[in-house]
Parts: C-alpha cells; structure tokens; sequence
C-alpha cells in the first residue's frame, strides 16, 4: 500500500570553506617565514663550513618569499618575481647549487588554479631561465644546472594534479546536488500524482453511494405507505450502501496514515471481478442495468481493471442522477489486446453537450492514467454514452 512520503529529505551538511582571506593570508605570512628561515640557514652552510651569507643573498631570499603574500591572488605575476629574485640570488657569491624554494611554491600555485597550457608553459619558462642562468654562471655544472628544470616540471605536475583533483571533486559535488534535487523534484510529483488519484477515488466513491443512498430513500419514502415490504427492502439497501461506502472510505482513507499508526484492515481495490456486486447495487437504488458482453473475457491489467470499475460506475452514477428515464446498457468488448467498454443510457432533455463535470473530467484522467482513452458523447437519439478503451494484459507465451 501506497503511503505519503515527504518529498524533502534531509541532506548532508555542506562542507565549510578551508578559511577565510585573512586564515589564507595567515597561512601565506607563516609559509613565507618559513621558507626565509630555511633558506638563510642553508646559505650559511657553505661546503663543510659555517659562515654567515651575503647580505644580497638575504635581502633576495626575503624578497622572493614575500612574493609569496600575493600568490593566490595574482599567481602569474607572483611566478614571474620569485623566478627573477631566484635567478637574482644565483649571482650573489659563493655560488652554491641551492633549491628555489619560493620559485617553486609560485608555480605549484600557479598550477592549481590556472588553465594547464599557462601553467606549463609558465613552467617551462621558469625552468629553462633557471638552468640557463645557472650555466652560465657555473659552466662546469652543466648536469647539475638541468636540475633547476627538473625542480620546474615537478612543482608545475604537483599543482596541475591538485587543480584536477579539486576540479574531479567539485564536479562530484556538483552532479550530487543535482541528484539530490532531482531526487526531491520526482518525490514531489509522485506526492502530487498521489493526491490526485485519492482525490479521484475519494470523489467516485462518495458521489456514487450517496447517489444510491439518495435514490433509495426516495423509493422508501415513496412506498411507505403503499408497500411497506418493499419500503422496507429499500432501508435495507441503503444500510448495504452505507456499509459499503463507509469501507471504500476507510479503504482510500487509510493511504493518508503515517507509518505509525495502526495498521488498516486490508481491503482488495474494486475490479471487476466484482461488477455484478455493483450493478446490483444500482438495480436496488432503481436504475435499470443492461449488461452485456462480446468477445472471449480476459484479464485486464490492474490499473486497466480498476480504472474499468471506476468509469462504470460513475457513469452509472450520473445516469441515475441526470437521466429521466432510469435505465442504462453496458457493453464490454474484449479483443486481443483492449477492452472496450460502452455505457448508454437516455438524456436529459436539458442536457447539452458531452459534459464538462468533474465526473467526466475524472474518468478521463483515469483512462489516460491507465494508458487508454475515453469519450463521451450526446448523439443524436437523445442518448448520452461514455466510451472507453483500456489495455488487456499481456498473453503469456507458455512456450517461451
């Protein structure tokens, strides 16, 4: 059994920002002390000995690291001051083979945030100015200038990696939200699809045994006094017919419970397995009822078989209701693949048009919900029919 769900679920909770500008420039000012720290003490080691460096050196060690402070921002820019400070720092004597810390941070940041054909050819920019310089500064270093490169397409592959990743995942999160919505969007349709078809039953249900109830009180009351006997048949009919009603009430009633209350009596939906039971219940409230049926019966799919049901008897219901003559003919006629049904029965002479009511309306959605189509029509005898075709369910093959 169908219940109502809310169509909103409760979502994860999203993942904060790493920090904000200031938290970033913090992280910016300690990685920048850092790298001035390490790098001062590696140009005070100088072979197997400990000497304090050149004051160049420092001041160009300071300069390149404060860069730094700007490189998420202006990461370009930033790339191109810490490789001209690094190249700088290679003429200052002695001149040792070093690693260009702040040159190489500039590049893995350049990486991660921008396209991969700047950052690669930022890269190697940086690498072959880097290796020239050193060349031509060191010419018997040749192998151990290459290095300088090396160190370039290492921090640009590192941030190019990062950049993707970062990318990958935002991706992810992306096609999750839009999952989620769509999750949330197909919950609120079934919801809305749901009402309507509670709606339609709760409609067909109440207009058809009050219809009845109706009918059969004015019967009543008409042969108190007459006939007491079938009076008194005529109660009892609408004390059938308010059973009846009050279990297909609490039948539909029931989809609208919560997944804590008690437990419903379990009632089979209408078919028409249980056609007969209806008409006969019509017959009680005074219309007279012609069915009839051509062609070899077959089972109907249960949307068809109820939808079958449903359109019957609310065509019965306003026949009884509008018709001045209380009589009506149905037809079934099955065929291999749909079942045709035909209600007819005498207009009202007010009557114009093929109807516009709720009623109509309903028996519409239902045939079209259940994959058929449905007419009515006033014709030109005065009589007012509702046409409906509906699928069979599928022959199974016992061969296959």
């Amino acid at each position: 059994m169908r219940r109502f769900a809310s169509p909103h679920q409760p979502t994860a909770p999203k993942a904060r920002h790493a920090g904000g500008p200031l938290t970033r420039r913090r992280q910016d000012a300690a990685l920048a002390v850092l790298i001035v720290v390490m790098q001062v003490i590696a140009a005070c080691i100088v072979g197997k000995s400990w000497q304090a460096p050149h004051p160049a050196r420092i001041a160009l060690i300071v300069v390149g690291a404060a860069f730094l402070l700007w490189r998420r921002g202006r990461p370009l820019p930033v790339t191109a001051g810490t490789v001209v400070a690094d190249i700088a720092m290679l003429t200052v004597p002695p001149h040792q083979s070093w690693v260009p810390m702040a040159s190489l941070v500039a590049l893995y940041t350049l990486a991660s945030q921008s396209e991969r054909r700047t950052s690669w050819s930022a890269g190697a920019a940086a690498g072959l100015w880097l290796a020239l310089a050193s060349v031509l500064i060191r010419p018997g270093e040749i192998l151990g200038s290459l290095v300088y490169f090396d160190y370039a397409v290492v921090a640009v592959a590192v941030g190019d990696s990062v950049r993707n990743r970062r990318a990958y995942l935002a991706q992810a999160e992306k096609r999750a939200l839009q999952a989620e919505r769509t999750r949330e969007e197909e919950a609120r349709r079934r919801v809305r699809e749901e009402r309507v078809r509670i709606a339609r039953d709760l409609h067909d249900v109440v207009t058809h045994h009050i219809t009845l109830v109706n009918a059969q009180a004015g019967v009543a009351r008409h042969l108190m006094r007459t006939d007491p006997d079938k009076a008194y048949q005529a109660l009892s009919h609408i004390a059938e017919t308010s059973a009846a009603a009050l279990t297909e009430l609490r039948s539909t009633v029931s989809l609208l419970r919560q997944d804590d209350d008690p437990s419903p009596s379990l009632q089979p939906a209408p078919s028409l397995d249980r056609l007969n039971q209806l008409l006969d219940s019509f017959r009680g409230g005074g219309l007279g009822v012609r069915l009839s049926r051509d062609g070899t019966h077959r089972p109907a799919t249960a949307l068809a078989d109820l939808t079958a049901y449903r359109i019957i008897q609310e065509a019965l219901t306003n026949a009884q209701k509008h018709s001045t003559t209380p009589t009506a003919d149905v037809k079934l006629t099955y065929t291999d693949t749909t079942l045709w049904i035909s209600i007819t029965n005498p207009a009202s002479p007010h009557h114009r048009g093929a109807g516009t009511g709720h009623g109509l309306i309903n028996m519409r959605e239902r045939a079209e919900a259940a994959s058929g189509t449905l007419t009515a029509s006033l014709r030109p005898d005065n009589t007012f029919r509702v046409y409906a075709t509906l699928p069979l369910a599928p022959v199974k093959d016992d061969h296959s």
